[in-house]
């Protein structure tokens, strides 16, 4: 018998970048998505230092600086998330986009105590074939140029950082890992884990008009069956809202905060 089986993924220590006060009171944790980096999150950093908060985000295993690894499943990103910490032991507040979101909402609703509120962004809480193709066709689209002027004329709406920031991304992340977290996660759903979320939990979902992992999805049904999730949809935004449409992200950001 395989003895992997029988243990859990080891966990891997994931590279942080941060921003606002060391000293600042509230904790935020920052997880980016496939094929991106912590650099990435940089929007939600900046505005949660506005705010007052300390953020810090990571780079998830096989992407950016973070250790390569053989296990890419979903149980592995999140044995990862799990051990790391806030100074306190307890995260203020953790904000995950796609794959981000599906490794936190494992995390959370295993152990109340890593963090008090969620934020999803899109989250990849199950995907559909059809999201499956589009994600295995992004990502090779990605790789296949990854430079600044592919990303640039893909999305012309995009901050400047941000498409400096994704060419960055997919030059670091290896290709390999990328493609094994799709291949080993051929199941890919947590809405068992999202139904037992008892955290205070909000969904900021893209557009569906446009492209959304969640809205409009058979995910979207786990915030009918807990009352810790609320939601709500950044019009005209696609997968990753916070850079097609960053100021009406943050804002719905702003305005889960204050509930």
């Amino acid at each position: 018998m395989d003895s992997r089986l029988n243990r859990m993924p080891a966990p891997v220590t994931l590279p942080r970048r941060s921003w606002g006060d060391p000293a600042a009171e509230r904790r935020a944790l920052l997880v980016h998505g496939l094929g991106s980096n912590a650099a990435l999150m940089w929007r939600f950093g900046v505005a949660l230092a506005d705010d007052g908060w300390r953020a810090d985000a990571v780079d998830l295993r096989g992407h950016g600086d973070a250790p390569r690894a053989l296990d890419y499943t979903l149980e592995a990103y999140a044995a990862d998330l799990a051990v790391t910490r806030a100074a306190s032991g307890s995260w203020d507040l953790v904000i995950g986009h796609s794959l981000g979101g599906a490794a936190a909402t494992l995390v959370a609703s295993r152990d109340g105590s890593w963090a008090k509120r969620l934020v999803l962004v899109d989250p990849a809480i199950h995907l559909t074939p059809a999201d499956r193709e589009n994600v295995r066709v992004s990502q090779e689209e990605a790789f296949a140029d990854p430079s600044i002027e592919a990303v640039r004329a893909q999305h012309p709406s995009w901050h400047e950082l941000d498409i400096e920031l994704k060419a960055a991304a997919a030059q670091q992340a290896s290709r390999w890992a990328v493609e094994q977290t799709s291949a080993q996660n051929a199941d890919w759903d947590v809405r068992d884990a999202a139904v037992r979320l008892a955290v205070s939990t909000h969904v900021i979902a893209s557009d569906p008009a446009v492209f959304s992992l969640f809205a409009g999805k058979p995910a979207a049904e786990v915030v009918h069956e807990n009352r810790s999730i609320t939601m709500s949809v950044v019009t005209g935004a696609g997968h990753s809202p916070h850079r097609d449409k960053p100021d009406d992200t943050i804002a719905h950001l702003r305005e889960a905060l204050r509930r």
